[in-house]
């Protein structure tokens, strides 16, 4: 046995608290091999048109480490809100063992429950879909950059709720 965490293990999850700030830089810092994705969840932070309460998420051992983190944010399809799901993180040591998907299902609960609807992210197609995500082409929506079809998605969380067609305005801290 290598102490390694086993793929079926349930993870706590929970919102960013004030207290938090240096695990998830950390988990963001482990995870990616460069500070730009830390640093980004850091200039989100600090931005109050960006920045949401309650939907910075982070999944847990049982002994309440924080080994995952996932980050919705207020970006806009033309002038429609909407959410950016980025970034999302795992510890090295956890990943594929399902702690980034709690984070990420936490955080779209928690929009939901909040009454947000649209959510875009550009990621890997083999792994978004699981959770609902599909081409944001498919919604009229589209990067204000160049980027493949398959990885630009969406997702509405209420799916009798019209969504908005357009391209999509990041926050600043997102560099585009």
């Amino acid at each position: 046995m290598t102490g390694e965490a086993p793929v079926n293990d349930a993870w706590s999850t929970r919102p960013e608290g004030a207290a938090d700030r240096a695990a998830v830089r950390a988990v963001n810092l482990a995870a990616f091999p460069t500070a730009e994705e830390a640093d980004l969840v850091d200039g989100l932070r600090a931005d109050p048109l960006a920045w949401m309460d309650g939907l910075s998420m982070l999944s847990e051992t049982a002994e309440g480490t924080p080994v995952g983190h996932a980050l919705l944010t207020r970006c806009h399809v033309d002038d429609h809100p909407a959410l950016a799901l980025a970034p999302c993180a795992v510890l090295p040591e956890h990943q594929r063992r399902g702690a980034g998907a709690a984070a990420i299902r936490a955080a779209l609960d928690a929009a939901s429950a909040l009454g947000e609807n649209l959510v875009v992210c550009l990621g890997h197609a083999e792994y978004y879909p699981r959770f609902g995500f599909t081409p944001a082409s498919g919604f009229g929506v589209r990067a204000p950059f160049e980027a493949p079809d398959e990885a630009m998605m969406a997702l509405a969380l209420d799916g009798s709720r019209p969504v908005p067609g357009g391209t999509i305005r990041y926050p600043d801290a997102f560099g585009v």
